[in-house]
């Protein structure tokens, strides 16, 4: 080396006063990682003693121990970075219509059946059985949401298939087995198997009366027997399962069948998929546009009744909706809960902050408000049985429920996305998916309007649902005062019956907020109740967030909701 080198490698410039090591990390707020997803969460704990499910405590621990640990949070981002693929034949030119996974999603397929998301209220009924269950599909599906859809039809799908006994007998106990089986193979190969459903045709869309989808009787025609069926299903939810319900016309009417992926001799169903969907979100889950080619199926509940047959599984695909979407805000307000608890600015971490207290309280009052809501409903599911008033309440709670919550979600997870800032936007974090995944679950199973709708039919086919509803918002009467202002007004404007249609959203948007309102001021602390009633029901219009009024207890809010 020179000296003119030596000198050069030697010397000390002006930079290296201030530091010439730029890259020390500092005020980077920690991934939320190795947490309890049960144990962490207040709101979520009184659900379960309160709702009937207590006895299921020590196993929820367990699994939340489990859903929030580094490596099973990290499937979730795996599984939706590897998306499905798709091959229409294999090497020998044979028809397969075959999609591909990779690992992470068979993971978390495989541990929610084995914990019996798809099955346990079925196999092991009892009070509470339903409130257990969706506090575990509440805590799986913060992980990831897309493989929720098949673990949500295979469990809808039970009460369905169940209409028609003999084929219930047949397919029920591979269905409710807690064996993940994703191989391409028919199902009398397999121990458990998995349920899809087909119902959109791309001229009907939500308005399955326009299906064009005929049906065929081979012999004897009629509730359990075999037909074939020949048209185009635009979507088809979970084209890897074993089977689908399917909605085809007959000579007497729209009518539902159960549609195998595998003959019974061992030869392909020509069910053919055309393309997977590219979808915004819920990318991990397939879906795809279908042809039937004369595909064998069997007839499922009384010929012509096909909408009221498949109701029974569209009924419990939108419970799982709200639950679901619960689940995307109590990961949404984690996330942005977690980072503002660390992350310094303007010399104070955001959670001492006044205004981004506003906003996080406000994010936690919607966030407990849907899981109490939800958790209701799952109480209600388990007695509708047994209880007349129960079983209206899900008719009209369910509908409400499903519309309002999913409605909410997408604006709660920009606003936590925002509480995070830029790093928010990155796709290395969950916050983008958790966006993308927000609006999925407002149009699947009915979007906004077709609930609004449904909710308007129930009231007019079963006017018994009505006081059925106000007898539950009745029992925190007298609580608030601004509930039983809002109560008074909703009854008045109900049971105005001119043009209802037009002012369905309001309507409904009000039997929300009373339902959810009354619900936490019979179950939640006083600062939340408070906080919900004095900010959703004291001033008319959609409620921004980050817009509480003064006098709110948002420290307190904040600390209940944190995930510690």
């Amino acid at each position: 080396m020179n000296n003119s080198t030596q000198n050069a490698s030697s010397r000390v410039t002006a930079a290296d006063c201030f530091g010439a090591v730029t890259h020390e990390v500092s005020n980077q707020p920690t991934e939320l990682t190795d947490y309890n997803l049960f144990s962490t969460d207040i709101a979520l704990q009184e659900a379960v003693q309160r709702e009937g499910a207590q006895w299921a405590a020590t196993e929820l621990e367990c699994f939340g121990t489990r859903t929030g640990s580094a490596e099973y949070l990290e499937l979730g981002h795996l599984a939706n970075r590897f998306q499905p693929e798709f091959d229409t034949h294999d090497r020998r030119a044979q028809r397969v219509d075959l999609v591909r996974f990779h690992p992470s999603y068979h993971q978390l397929m495989g541990s929610a059946i084995e914990a019996g998301l798809h099955s346990s209220p079925w196999t092991d009924p009892k009070p509470g059985a339903h409130v257990a269950r969706a506090t575990a599909f509440y805590m799986q599906s913060q992980v990831e949401a897309g493989h929720g859809c098949p673990i949500t039809m295979s469990f809808a799908a039970v009460p369905c298939l169940k209409l028609q006994p003999d084929l219930a007998a047949q397919w029920l106990p591979k269905l409710t087995s807690r064996v993940y089986d994703p191989r391409n193979v028919p199902a009398a190969q397999k121990a458990g198997i998995t349920i899809g459903m087909a119902m959109t045709e791309k001229q009907g869309g939500s308005d399955v009366r326009a299906n064009s989808t005929r049906a065929v009787a081979i012999g004897v025609e009629g509730p359990g027997q075999a037909y074939e069926l020949v048209g185009h299903k635009y979507f088809v939810s979970a084209p890897m399962s074993d089977a689908f319900l399917v909605l085809a016309h007959t000579r007497v009417g729209l009518s539902c069948f159960l549609l195998p992926r595998w003959r019974p001799d061992g030869s392909k169903n020509p069910m053919q998929i055309q393309r997977l969907k590219k979808k915004m979100g819920n990318a991990s889950n397939a879906s795809c546009e279908t042809e039937l080619r004369g595909a064998l199926a069997w007839m499922v509940g009384k010929e012509g009744r096909g909408v009221a047959t498949i109701i029974e599984m569209v009924a419990m695909t939108r419970f799982d909706c709200m639950t679901g979407s619960s689940a995307g805000m109590r990961m949404a307000l984690s996330q942005a809960l977690h980072h503002c608890s660390q992350r310094m600015a303007f010399g104070k971490l955001l959670t001492e902050q006044p205004l981004m207290q506003n906003v996080l309280a406000d994010l936690a009052l919607e966030s407990e408000a849907a899981l109490t809501l939800s958790m209701r409903m799952a109480r209600a599911v388990d007695g509708r049985c047994q209880s007349t008033s129960e079983d209206l309440l899900v008719r009209l709670g369910t509908a409400i429920g499903k519309y309002w919550i999913c409605k909410r979600t997408p604006q709660h997870a920009y606003e936590a996305m925002e509480c995070i800032g830029g790093s928010g936007v990155m796709e290395d974090t969950p916050m983008p998916r958790l966006y993308r995944e927000a609006p999925v679950n407002a149009i699947w199973e009915g979007s906004g309007n077709v609930q609004c709708l449904d909710v308007l039919r129930a009231m007019a086919k079963t006017p018994e649902v009505v006081p059925a509803f106000f007898d539950e918002v009745d029992k925190a009467r007298g609580a608030h005062t601004a509930l039983d202002r809002h109560v008074a007004e909703l009854k008045k404007d109900l049971f105005d019956h001119t043009e209802l249609e037009y002012r369905a959203r309001d309507l409904v948007d009000r039997l929300a907020l009373a339902l959810q309102a009354a619900l936490l001021l019979q179950s939640a602390p006083d600062f939340v109740a408070d906080g919900f009633c004095r900010s959703r029901l004291e001033s008319r219009g959609q409620h921004q967030y980050g817009a509480l009024p003064r006098g709110v207890d948002v420290r307190a809010i904040i600390a209940r909701a944190r995930p510690k």
